[in-house]
């Protein structure tokens, strides 16, 4: 006896003159085919789009000395000429810098009463602050309001191009902080913890943005140094022990081939319930309609 491998078919095949075509199965698959194609479509995507992956833990170098942080400040002075106010950066290894010029930029604002001052600088790892005020300035101004605009305080690498990167606002914090409603004889003071961090996307090239929370006070330093002290603007941080690291991921090939396997089959499965169950009921209906059903 020859042997017919069609005998293994799982698949049997009903001619079409056996079936009967209805205007509900029809309808009910025309929606089944646009869910399967919406499914399919959002299964695509999240496959194509990485997932971000958070961890946290202690960073310890492995030299026992860690990096420096680059930090960029864009601010505007209100009333204060560029001639004036400058950069001045202090920490708690003794460094004292007053009137930083390097990667500095001024620029005259407010018809030349006020400044913008953008800058690139590096920090220790270690608690200090940098400030804006007028100690480098041989001579004092008669005005000492401190009004300002910040425009952009970032520490670490840039997240540009990072969009799939979490809570992004904790990089950007004082991005466009408005601080001119204030009164003009207070020094401004922020409190920043500054939290180290990694994005690893999916070819494991690194970046090292910061993350930073922050409180903002003011105070009157006339009160504590006498008359002769001008405001200041001043930025305090210290950096958190704690490492945040994000890492990008991508969904495996056979999860996302398992996933439309399961809205393919699983759609035509419950589309072809809900079809049965409709023509059933209606069939019934129709004997009970003719006295079929007693």
């Amino acid at each position: 006896m020859q042997f017919d491998i069609r005998r293994f078919d799982i698949y049997r095949k009903i001619p079409k003159d056996l079936t009967q075509p209805t205007t509900t199965g029809a309808a009910i698959s025309i929606i089944c085919v646009s869910f399967i194609s919406i499914l399919i479509f959002i299964e695509l995507y999240y496959f194509i789009t990485p997932e971000v992956v958070s961890e946290l833990f202690v960073d310890i170098p492995e030299s026992g000395q860690a990096d420096r942080i680059s930090v960029h400040i864009d601010i505007s002075v209100l009333n204060i000429a560029c001639q004036y106010v400058g950069i001045d950066i202090q920490d708690d290894l003794g460094r004292h810098e007053v009137g930083f010029i390097d990667n500095t930029l001024k620029l005259p604002e407010n018809n030349g009463m006020g400044c913008r001052i953008n800058a690139s600088f590096k920090i220790n790892r270690v608690p200090g602050n940098f400030h804006i005020s007028t100690h480098s300035s041989n001579v004092q101004p008669t005005n000492g309001d401190m009004k300002h605009v910040i425009h952009e305080l970032a520490f670490g690498d840039s997240i540009k191009g990072f969009r799939q990167i979490p809570n992004r606002k904790a990089f950007h914090p004082l991005r466009r902080f408005n601080n001119t409603n204030r009164p003009s004889h207070i020094s401004h003071d922020y409190l920043m913890k500054i939290v180290p961090t990694i994005y690893e996307d999916l070819h494991h090239v690194r970046r090292y943005p910061y993350q930073f929370t922050f409180v903002y006070r003011e105070y009157n330093p006339y009160q504590s140094h006498g008359a002769g002290m001008i405001p200041t603007i001043w930025f305090r941080y210290d950096i958190m022990p704690i490492t945040v690291k994000y890492t990008e991921h991508r969904q495996k090939l056979y999860t996302f081939i398992t996933s439309i396997c399961a809205v393919v089959g699983g759609s035509f499965t419950v589309a072809s319930i809900i079809d049965s169950l409709i023509f059933s009921t209606r069939e019934l209906f129709k004997k009970f309609e003719i006295g079929k059903m007693t």
